[in-house]
């Protein structure tokens, strides 16, 4: 029986192109479902935080961020927004940056690390993005992801502990201590059975092709 192809995943909740990239590599994977050998995936998520030194309670909004740290005007900041909407819509996503609250997010991923540890990532992962993007929500206090952990199944009480503990803050330093180690700057970042790299929010067919050859050399 050939192993699984692993596929990890490096993305922060509050990157745009990752949640492109995640749905784009879920579409991706689905078109390979129906295959009469269809191949055999698992997918991990990672952290990786694209601007540590936020405030959990940052005073502007998305573009007022983007202006101070980018040297960009909130005029072009809209532009990119603009664009990103209409990229993500065709990944079937409905993003709303009008009332995005920017965040930190290493609590976000210590509920990820904790999520994986109970089976239940992939859905954490989806709830926390969507949350973000589409839905305005906060992801950065530890009472509002205690609520979006609960959501999706997890218990509250222990969510909680685990995230006031801090007991997961080591895995996602290991996780952003391997992403230096390959050499990683931006995210989304693929890394495929541990031998390919995949760099950015590629298109649906891009995952639906690779899948199909790693299959194809794994069983070789």
């Amino acid at each position: 029986m050939t192993d699984a192809i692993k596929i990890d995943v490096w993305s922060d909740i509050a990157c745009p192109w990752c949640y492109i990239g995640k749905r784009n590599l879920e579409n991706g994977l689905a078109a390979v479902a129906d295959d009469p050998d269809a191949p055999q995936v698992e997918v991990t998520y990672h952290s990786f935080e694209l601007s540590p030194e936020t405030p959990v309670d940052f005073d502007g909004d998305i573009s007022t961020f983007l202006a101070e740290h980018k040297g960009i005007s909130r005029e072009q900041a809209a532009q990119m927004h603009e664009r990103v909407t209409g990229i993500a819509a065709e990944a079937g996503l409905e993003y709303h940056f009008d009332i995005l609250q920017h965040t930190n997010t290493v609590k976000a991923h210590e509920l990820l690390h904790y999520a994986k540890e109970q089976g239940r990532q992939a859905e954490m992962s989806e709830r926390l993005m969507s949350a973000y993007f589409t839905e305005g929500k906060h992801v950065g206090r530890i009472d509002d992801l205690v609520q979006l952990a609960a959501e999706v199944g997890l218990d509250a009480d222990e969510a909680r502990a685990a995230l006031e503990s801090q007991r997961y803050l080591d895995a996602v330093r290991a996780d952003q201590a391997q992403a230096t180690a390959y050499g990683i700057q931006g995210v989304p970042f693929f890394v495929v059975d541990g031998k390919y790299g995949v760099s950015g929010a590629q298109p649906a067919e891009a995952f639906t092709q690779i899948a199909r050859q790693v299959w194809a050399e794994k069983q070789a």
